[in-house]
């Protein structure tokens, strides 16, 4: 076997003409450069140096291998170049899937500040549902997903971030529903708005009515949780959203939130990658600002 420090050692000596200079170069004796350059002549079969008085010269064969050596360690250093820029977060790219809610009110303070202190770092975002980034994580089309939990999958490493607490909120016309309180089945009597179905939050709703053996009919189910903000501040219904991203909105008196028994209870976003798959430097860096 041919160790690439047998080449190292002819390249530069090839390049300074002198032996000990090369042994120099790469900190190592002198008889040690010798000894890597004559098995490097016996493993390809060629003298590779033609030594005379002044040093050392390439021999034909010795030109030929240089040429290709000097190529080899260019890229080398490239790649090692490279490497330390990804290790510094001088470049790089992360991918993440998250949905269009929790990319606005959980993401996007973070990516500001990231983006600041990495600007050589790219970041793609895709907005699926929670079920729809498990597929892409799957298909290595992205690095990590930030969804909403409960998630089980075994094939997912899962971390807590942010804790979300789920809750109905009404506009003026439903504001005497926020001064009572009031039983799930008495709510089911009004107009509900609700995410559509097959979203991990809506999954989750439906399972809190049947826990507490009710049934709900939206009379809308809409794509995202800011359209439920928007129409149930427009007196269309009473809407579930996170109470997280609606504080504004309920400290100024722009949304009231219902007080029903019994309350929604907490659950967590989280984030998720795949298990023994290497996440990328920047996409860990990312992570942790986000737990």
């Amino acid at each position: 076997m041919i160790s690439i420090e047998h080449y190292k050692a002819f390249y530069y000596a090839a390049l300074t003409g002198s032996i000990s200079k090369a042994a120099k170069k790469l900190f190592i004796t002198q008889p040690a450069a010798s000894r890597s350059i004559k098995q490097l002549e016996i493993t390809i079969g060629s003298p590779v140096l033609f030594r005379t008085s002044k040093g050392v010269t390439p021999t034909t064969e010795g030109e030929i291998l240089f040429e290709y050596v000097e190529k080899a360690l260019n890229s080398i250093n490239i790649a090692e170049k490279r490497i330390r820029d990804l290790q510094n977060m001088d470049t790089g790219e992360i991918r993440i899937g998250i949905s269009d809610t929790l990319c606005k009110h959980y993401l996007m303070p973070h990516l500001e500040s990231f983006n600041k202190e990495f600007p050589g770092i790219k970041i793609s975002v895709t907005n699926p549902t929670t079920p729809r980034t498990i597929e892409l994580l799957k298909s290595g089309k992205i690095d990590f997903g930030v969804v909403n939990l409960p998630v089980a999958d075994t094939d997912l490493e899962i971390i807590k971030g942010i804790e979300l607490q789920d809750c109905f909120v009404c506009s003026e016309k439903y504001k005497f529903l926020a001064n009572i309180s009031i039983s799930l089945d008495e709510l089911c009597n009004y107009p509900i708005l609700l995410l559509e179905q097959l979203s991990n939050t809506r999954i989750y709703l439906d399972k809190y009515f049947s826990d507490n053996n009710c049934e709900v009919s939206p009379v809308m189910e809409l794509g995202n949780i800011d359209l439920l903000v928007e129409f149930a501040k427009i007196g269309i219904g009473i809407s579930s959203v996170i109470k997280n991203f609606v504080e504004d909105d309920l400290s100024t008196g722009r949304l009231f939130e219902l007080n029903v028994n019994p309350p929604i209870p907490p659950r967590n976003a989280g984030i998720v990658y795949l298990k023994r798959t290497p996440l990328p430097i920047a996409a860990k860096n990312f992570i942790k600002r986000l737990i």
